[in-house]
């Protein structure tokens, strides 16, 4: 006889409504603002900002997917279109033949330090003012443990630093 689901108590389905508003919620209007202000939607903008805090501005092609959860078709087709606009170039790793390094252009720093200021106002405005610290440190720590669940360690510890 199969075994009976473990169901969310009412407090864990509240929770996980409120994960999946996050979730499902927030990049629509983050992306609408970035689009407005900057010509980039919220996943070139990841890649951008991804890049540029980056040591050396640059990451492996598929850090760059398993860190946004995207194919590694959809963040070639990314980089390919900002390659385009002069913002990200991109060569094969030295250490590892294998791997292609994707790497911020000065006018890539440049796109992303310009839409920054929106970026983080929104961001803001939509999420980080209306916490209390203690909430603040609770999101922290439940975005670093799903990222470390999801990504594992050494893809999480480039995405979620630990205060």
């Amino acid at each position: 006889m199969p075994q009976q689901p473990r169901w969310l108590s009412p407090e864990e389905q509240q929770a996980w409504i409120g994960v999946t508003a996050v979730m499902w919620l927030l990049p629509g209007p983050l992306d609408a603002q970035l689009q407005r202000d900057s010509g980039l939607n919220l996943f070139d903008y990841f890649v951008l900002s991804s890049l540029s805090m980056a040591d050396g501005r640059q990451r492996r092609m598929s850090d760059l997917a398993t860190q946004s959860n995207a194919s590694p078709s959809r963040v070639s087709n990314v980089v390919s279109r900002l390659e385009a606009q002069g913002w990200v170039t991109r060569h094969t790793d030295d250490h590892d033949r294998r791997s292609t390094v994707a790497t911020l252009t000065e006018a890539g720093w440049d796109k992303v330090v310009a839409a920054a200021p929106g970026h983080v106002e929104a961001v803001r405005r939509l999420l980080i003012d209306r916490l209390t610290p203690e909430q603040l440190a609770a999101l922290r720590d439940v975005g670093a443990l799903v990222a470390r669940e999801t990504l594992g360690d050494r893809c999480a510890d480039d995405l979620v630093r630990d205060a």
